[in-house]
C-alpha cells in the first residue's frame, strides 16, 4: 500500500510546570523543603524575605491559616487564594495593587531559614533547625582529643597520633605495624617495641575493643575491661580467643568438650559475648539520624485535640516589591527572561501555602481518626489505610502519599511519622479486627512482664494473643519482635 497521512484527534493528561512543582514541593520533607526555599531565594530576584517582624506577627499569621479548628479548612484555603494576583497577564504587574496583595498573602509563615523559633534569643543564631544538632565527635577526633591530656614527648605523640590515623571506622588497625614503620620518616627509624606501646595507649584511650588488629582481640579487649567476678568471663576469654568459629557455628556440644565447662557456664559465656560490639568505631560521629523537625504540632486544649503547623518549619518569603514594580514599569517585560523568574516566584509562594494546607488537612483527619491513640497509647491505634483520608478529603490517594510521607507529628506521646498511623488491620477470633500497631503494644507488654530466667518464646507469645482473640501466626510474631528491636527468648534469659 502507498503511504498515507492521517490526522487524528486524542486527549491527554500533563502536568503543567507549576503543578509539577507543587507535586514536588509536598513530598520533600521539612528540611528539605528549607533547602528549597533556600535555593529559590539565592537564584531568583524576585524572592525575598522578611526579617523584621516579630515572632508575635508570625504566630499570628500562622494562626490565621493553619486552621487550628477543623471546620476552618475550606475557609483557608479560601483566603490562601484570594489575595493572589491573575498570572495569566504580565500586565497586571503594573497596578501596584496587585503587588501589594502578592506581598501580603506571601507573609503568611514564617522565616524560610526557621527563624520563628528562636529569634528572641537575641543572638542572630539558632536560625536553622539543623543548626540545633549536636555533632557528634569522629572516631579520630575523639582519640586525638584524649591523647592531648597525656604528657609525652614529641616522639612518643607523634607515634601515638600515627596509629591513630591508620584506624579504620570499624576502630580496627587493618595495617601491619612494620608497614606503619615506613609511612613516617623519623630519626632515628620506629622500632617495632615502640609501636607495640604506642598501640596499647591508643588502646586504653576510650572505648575498650579501639585500636585492636582483628575481632578476637576486639572481643578480648572488651572482655578484659569488665570486672574479674564477671559471670561466664573466663570461658568468653577462652571462646574469644580460640573457638570464635564454633561459637558462630553454634556447635554447643564441641565448645563444652574444647573448654571443659558445663553447659550452665558455656551459655552465660556465648550471652556475654554476644553482648559485646564488634565494631565499636561505629558508634562515633553518627549525628545525622539523631533529630527530626515536626511538621505538625497536636496539643490538647478544652479536652478537644488541636493541630497547628509547626511555626519553626513555615517560610517568610514574598514577591519583591519594589523589583516587581520596576520590572512592571520596563518595556517588553512580558518578553524578558525575567518574566518566567517572577512567574516561578508566585508559583513557589503559592505552592508553598498549598503544601502546608495540605499537610493540615491529613494530619487533622489522621487526628479524628486516631482520636483513641492520644487519649490511650498505642494499644488503642485503629487500622486505617491512606484510601479513607483520601476519600473523606476529597484527594487523590497518591497525593495523600506525598503528604505523609516523611512528615513528622508531634505530640504529647512523642514525635512519630505521620504513617505510624496507617496501621494494618488483623482480623481477630470474635470476627471484629485490630491493628498491627496494637498487637505490638500487647507483646512489648508480655516481654516486660515475662519472667527473665524463663522468657516467653514465639509460640508462647502466639498462643497469649490467640487467648485474648487475636490469631496470628508465630512467623508474624517473630516479625513484630524484631521491628520491636527485641532479641530472641534464649538472649534475653539471664542467670
Amino acid at each position: 500500500m502507498p503511504p498515507t497521512l492521517e490526522l487524528r484527534a486524542k486527549q491527554t493528561l500533563a502536568l503543567t510546570p507549576r503543578l509539577q512543582q507543587s507535586v514536588r514541593l509536598l513530598q520533600l520533607s521539612s528540611l528539605e523543603f528549607q533547602q528549597e526555599l533556600r535555593n529559590a531565594l539565592d537564584t531568583n530576584p524576585f524572592l525575598e524575605y522578611d526579617e523584621s517582624q516579630t515572632d508575635d506577627n508570625a504566630l499570628g499569621a500562622d494562626n490565621g491559616n493553619s486552621m487550628s479548628e477543623s471546620t476552618s479548612s475550606a475557609s483557608s484555603n479560601d483566603t490562601a487564594e484570594a489575595p493572589l494576583a491573575p498570572e495569566t497577564s504580565m500586565d497586571s504587574e503594573q497596578n501596584a495593587d496587585s503587588s501589594s496583595r502578592d506581598d501580603s498573602m506571601s507573609e503568611f509563615s514564617s522565616d524560610p531559614f526557621g527563624r520563628g523559633a528562636s529569634r528572641n534569643n537575641g543572638d542572630g543564631e539558632g536560625s536553622d533547625p539543623a543548626d540545633w544538632v549536636r555533632i557528634e565527635p569522629s572516631l579520630h577526633e575523639t582519640l586525638h582529643d584524649a591523647l592531648r591530656m597525656y604528657q609525652l614527648n614529641e616522639r612518643d605523640r607523634a607515634i601515638a597520633q600515627l596509629i591513630i590515623e591508620a584506624l579504620d571506622d570499624d576502630g580496627y588497625l587493618r595495617q601491619e605495624l612494620s608497614e606503619l614503620a615506613n609511612v613516617v620518616e623519623i630519626e632515628p627509624a620506629l622500632h617495632e617495641d615502640e609501636l607495640n606501646i604506642a598501640l596499647r595507649l591508643v588502646q586504653s584511650l576510650d572505648k575498650p575493643g579501639v585500636g585492636a588488629r582483628n575481632l578476637s582481640e576486639c572481643l578480648t579487649l572488651q572482655l578484659e575491661a569488665l570486672e574479674e567476678d564477671t559471670p561466664g568471663r573466663a570461658v568468653a576469654l577462652e571462646i574469644v580467643a580460640h573457638h570464635l568459629e564454633r561459637l558462630a557455628r553454634r556447635e554447643q556440644a564441641e565448645l563444652q568438650k574444647k573448654i571443659g565447662c558445663s553447659a550452665d557456664e558455656l551459655r552465660i559465656a556465648c550471652a556475654l559475648v554476644r553482648r559485646l560490639d564488634p565494631k565499636p568505631g561505629e558508634n562515633y560521629g553518627q549525628s545525622e539520624d539523631n533529630y527530626v523537625v515536626p511538621d505538625v504540632i497536636v496539643r490538647q486544649a478544652k479536652r478537644q485535640w488541636i493541630v497547628t503547623i509547626n511555626p519553626a518549619v513555615l517560610p517568610r518569603a514574598r514577591i519583591h516589591r519594589m523589583y516587581a514594580e520596576l520590572f512592571a514599569q520596563s518595556a517588553g517585560a512580558s518578553r524578558s527572561p525575567l518574566a518566567q523568574q517572577l512567574q516561578e516566584a508566585r508559583w513557589l509562594i503559592r505552592n508553598a501555602q498549598q503544601r502546608f494546607t495540605t499537610i493540615q488537612r491529613v494530619a487533622e483527619c489522621i487526628v479524628s481518626h486516631q482520636k483513641a491513640f492520644f487519649d490511650y497509647g498505642e494499644i488503642a491505634l485503629k487500622p486505617l489505610v491512606l484510601r479513607d483520608v483520601a476519600d473523606e478529603l476529597g484527594l487523590h490517594e497518591s497525593t495523600i502519599s506525598r503528604a505523609t510521607g516523611n512528615k513528622y507529628m508531634s505530640t504529647p506521646r512523642g514525635i512519630f511519622e505521620f504513617k505510624h498511623f496507617f496501621p494494618r488491620e488483623l482480623s481477630t477470633e470474635s470476627g471484629g479486627t485490630c491493628s498491627a500497631a496494637a498487637v505490638r503494644a500487647l507483646l512489648k507488654e508480655m516481654i516486660s512482664k515475662e519472667n527473665t530466667r524463663d522468657p516467653l518464646s514465639d509460640v508462647s507469645l502466639a498462643k497469649m494473643l490467640a487467648d485474648q482473640g487475636v490469631i496470628v501466626a508465630r512467623r508474624t510474631v517473630a516479625k513484630y519482635r524484631h521491628l520491636m528491636k527485641v532479641p530472641p527468648a534464649e538472649l534475653r534469659r539471664q542467670a
